[in-house]
C-alpha cells in the first residue's frame, strides 16, 4: 500500500526561543567605514506588522567572494551558550526577528558581484519560508541594469524589490507577505 504525501504543518512560531542569536544583525564587522544598514517592516495582506517573523540575509562580501568566514553562531566554551560573533569577521549571512511592530534591520556591507542581498522570510502562517531579493540601487540611485530577474518583471513588480535609499549608509526595504504591492517570492526547485 502506498500513501499519499501529506502536506506540510505549522508548529510554532517558536523563532524567538532557538533561531535568533547575539549580533544577528550585525553583518558587516564593527567599525567598517562601508557599512550600510538595510531595514523595514514585515507586513501581512491586511497591511499590519508581523511582530514574529525571522528574515535571514545572505551575501557575498564586496569582493564578490562567497566563502564568508566562520564565526555567525560562536558558543562560550563555558556554558555552551550561543554568544554570536565575535563582530571582526564578515560571515555573509544574518538572521534577525522583527519586533513587536514588525520592524527588522541589519548592518551589512554593499555586495560585490551582485547588486543584491538574498533573503528568506520565516513567518506565522507560512508552511515553507519565502525567498526574495533586496536588490540596491547604485550609488548616483540608478536600479541596477541588465539582471534577468528584474528585467523580466514588469514596473510594478519589480519596484517590491528595489530598497528605497534613505541616505547614503540607510536603505528602507518593506517585505509585504500578501495583498496589494506583495513582494515578488522566487520559487526554487
Amino acid at each position: 500500500m502506498t500513501h499519499a504525501p501529506t502536506p506540510s504543518q505549522t508548529v510554532g512560531p517558536f523563532y524567538g526561543y532557538a533561531l535568533p542569536f547575539a549580533g544577528g544583525g550585525d553583518i558587516a564587522p564593527a567599525g567598517h567605514p562601508d557599512t550600510i544598514t538595510v531595514h523595514g517592516l514585515v507586513l501581512d495582506g491586511n497591511g499590519a506588522p508581523v511582530p514574529d517573523a525571522l528574515i535571514e540575509i545572505w551575501q557575498p562580501a564586496p569582493d564578490g567572494s562567497r566563502t564568508g568566514r566562520p564565526g555567525s553562531l560562536r558558543h562560550d566554551p563555558v556554558t555552551g551558550r550561543v554568544i554570536g560573533r565575535d563582530g571582526v569577521g564578515f560571515t555573509g549571512f544574518g538572521r534577525v526577528p522583527t519586533d513587536a511592530d514588525g520592524r527588522w534591520a541589519v548592518r551589512t556591507l554593499p555586495p560585490g558581484g551582485v547588486p543584491y542581498l538574498s533573503v528568506a522570510v520565516f513567518a506565522r502562517g507560512l508552511l515553507h519560508h519565502l525567498y526574495t531579493r533586496i536588490y540596491l540601487r547604485a550609488a548616483d540611485g540608478t536600479v541596477p541594469a541588465g539582471d534577468p530577474l528584474l528585467e523580466s518583471l514588469d514596473a510594478e513588480r519589480r519596484a517590491t524589490l528595489i530598497a528605497t535609499p534613505t541616505d547614503r549608509h540607510t536603505h528602507r526595504f518593506d517585505i509585504h507577505l500578501q495583498g496589494a504591492g506583495e513582494t515578488v517570492f522566487l520559487e526554487f526547485t
